[in-house]
C-alpha cells in the first residue's frame, strides 16, 4: 500500500489507484475489511458492557471496586463489568451447562479415544 497523504487534494488520484497489481489491491481491500470488522466487534462488545453495567449494577455487590470518572452509587463502570466477567466467566459457564454456548465449548474440549491414544508416548 502506498503511503497515504492526509491532505489529499480533490484533483489528486487516490493512493489505491497507484497499485497496479489486482492481487495487491484485493489484499488491501481484505485488510481494510478486517480492520473495519474488528472495530465493529469492539464497538458491539463495548455496547454490551455498557448495557450490562446499566442493567445489572445492583445485583452484584462485588462490582463496585473499580474507578468511575463520575462516581455513581447506582451504576458501575464498563471496566468493572469487564473485570468481573474476566474473573468469573468460566464459573458462570460451568454452572449453566444448558446454555448452547456452553455446550459448544464443551463439545470442542472433549478428546476422542483416538486422540487420547496419540497423546500417550
Amino acid at each position: 500500500m502506498p503511503k497515504l497523504n492526509r491532505y489529499l487534494r480533490k484533483e489528486a488520484a487516490h493512493p489505491l489507484e497507484a497499485v497496479k497489481d489486482e492481487q495487491a489491491r484485493h489484499r488491501i481491500r481484505l485488510t481494510l475489511q478486517a480492520i473495519e470488522g474488528f472495530v465493529m466487534c469492539q464497538c458491539i462488545a463495548m455496547g454490551m458492557l455498557q448495557l450490562i453495567a446499566l442493567r445489572y449494577s445492583g445485583r452484584a455487590p462485588l462490582l463496585s471496586f473499580r474507578y468511575l470518572r463520575t462516581p455513581s452509587r447506582s451504576v458501575v463502570s464498563e471496566a468493572t463489568v469487564a473485570a468481573y466477567l474476566h474473573a468469573s466467566i468460566f464459573r458462570l459457564f460451568a454452572q449453566n451447562r444448558h446454555i448452547s454456548l456452553t455446550q459448544i465449548i464443551r463439545s470442542k474440549q472433549e478428546i476422542s479415544d483416538s486422540d487420547a491414544d496419540s497423546l500417550v508416548s
